[in-house]
């Protein structure tokens, strides 16, 4: 089955709002094996919607929109596909009924603006939203089939896992298009794919692709018109390659998350943790608390962006400091060895270095970071370099201390 989407919102044609919609429907939809052949967005106005919603239906027969299902005046989507298949719009007392339901779980009256949202094209089947107050919308008739979707991401992604992948499934082809992705960090992308080698011809057909970001680089390894079962023993295999490949540098599958995979090593040792953050201000205690769960191993952190906080509460020596100044192994040794005692812990991680865009020396140039590990009786530190603006560098410092932790619980060293 092939289908077009068609994402609805002025504010993505204004560049205001990326559309992460769009990609995870094609996602989701190739791994079921339809093909979307066509991505259009346009603005919230009547003309242009009703012209990329007709012409998807002439090339494919099947469209799905997201977007434009709300109750305020720019919300047209539904009225204008309605007015396309000339089905008019019916008050459904059912929608209404689960509508005042929600906002009466949520202590909340709906406005008056609200009703509209009860109002369905006729011949329609109402896809139950149980996350918003939306409702998603099913209609086919001698046109096609639309599909169409509240634009936000959280709604979409429930409808389209519990009402829409269900009813398509069967008009699936007998193939499909699946990746799976390996996760790297602590290694440039250059230096990976010379580590990696020329892998392609060993995993044909499959195809091989480097995906640089902030936390790392991830290798997505992709199958395409394969049958599900021979997409995913192919896939599995190619993944074991890579990871033998790359080795140490790897640390996960999928979109796994690095700090929930310090929490889970963690809680298997029954280690507890505690973070000294200087540059990073608080990020690695951020990503670590995003985790559900974390506080049975994480128990806190410092923020010691000042000298004499420092010394107050970690007890880094005031000659350390005035010595080597605070980006330096002596100062992150001392302070991981100050988390450790502040907050009695088996484990603790600390980050000192030079964020920029200004502060940087001959000596300490911008994007220079000590990051300090104590663990085991044993405490290190060393020195990274990293490039971008001051919030690539932090983050980039985060998911490198990060990767520090999990590497001394997995090898802890005795």
């Amino acid at each position: 089955m092939n289908i077009e989407l068609v994402t609805i919102g002025t504010e993505l044609l204004l560049g205001l709002t990326l559309d992460t919609n769009g990609a995870e429907i094609a996602r989701e939809f190739a791994a079921q094996g339809l093909r979307v052949t066509r991505r259009t967005s346009v603005a919230d106005r009547a003309e242009e919607i009703r012209e990329a919603v007709a012409d998807a239906l002439e090339r494919t027969g099947a469209v799905l929109t997201t977007g434009g299902l709300g109750p305020t005046r720019d919300d047209i989507t539904k009225r204008v596909v309605a007015d396309l298949f000339d089905a008019p719009l019916e008050f459904d007392e059912g929608v209404w009924a689960n509508l005042l339901e929600r906002f009466g779980r949520l202590q909340r009256k709906p406005a008056d603006s609200n009703r509209s949202q009860a109002e369905v094209p006729r011949g329609a089947t109402v896809l139950r939203n149980r996350w918003g107050t939306a409702p998603g919308l099913w209609l086919e008739g001698s046109r096609g089939l639309v599909i169409m979707l509240p634009g936000v991401p959280l709604e979409m992604r429930r409808l389209l896992e519990h009402e829409v992948i269900p009813r398509l499934k069967d008009r699936g082809g007998a193939s499909v298009i699946r990746s799976l992705q390996v996760r790297t960090s602590g290694i440039p992308e250059s230096t990976l794919a010379e580590l990696i080698g020329d892998v392609e011809s060993e995993i044909a057909p499959l195809t091989l692709a480097y995906l640089p970001g902030l936390e790392g680089v991830d290798l997505r390894l992709s199958a395409w018109g394969l049958a599900p079962d021979d997409a995913d023993h192919r896939l599995r295999q190619a993944a074991d390659v890579v990871r033998a490949r790359a080795g140490k540098h790897v640390y996960g599958e999928g979109d796994c998350d690095l700090a929930a995979l310090v929490l889970d090593q963690a809680r298997a040792h029954g280690t507890r943790l505690a973070v000294a953050e200087s540059c990073t201000g608080g990020l690695v205690g951020t990503r670590l608390t995003e985790v559900p769960g974390s506080s049975e191993v994480f128990v806190g952190g410092v923020i010691a962006y000042d000298n004499a906080l420092k010394s107050r509460v970690l007890g880094v020596p005031e000659g350390l400091l005035a010595e080597y100044g605070a980006v330096s192994e002596p100062v992150a040794r001392a302070m991981a060895e100050g988390a450790l005692g502040a907050f009695n812990v088996d484990a603790a991680v600390s980050v000192t270095g030079v964020a920029g865009p200004g502060g940087g020396s001959d000596e300490k140039p911008v994007g220079t970071v000590w990051i300090g590990c104590a663990l085991a009786g044993t405490v290190e530190a060393r020195r990274s370099m990293f490039v971008g603006t001051r919030h690539e560098i932090r983050a980039r410092a985060a998911q490198a201390a990060l990767l520090t932790l999990y590497r001394r619980l997995i090898l802890p060293l005795g």
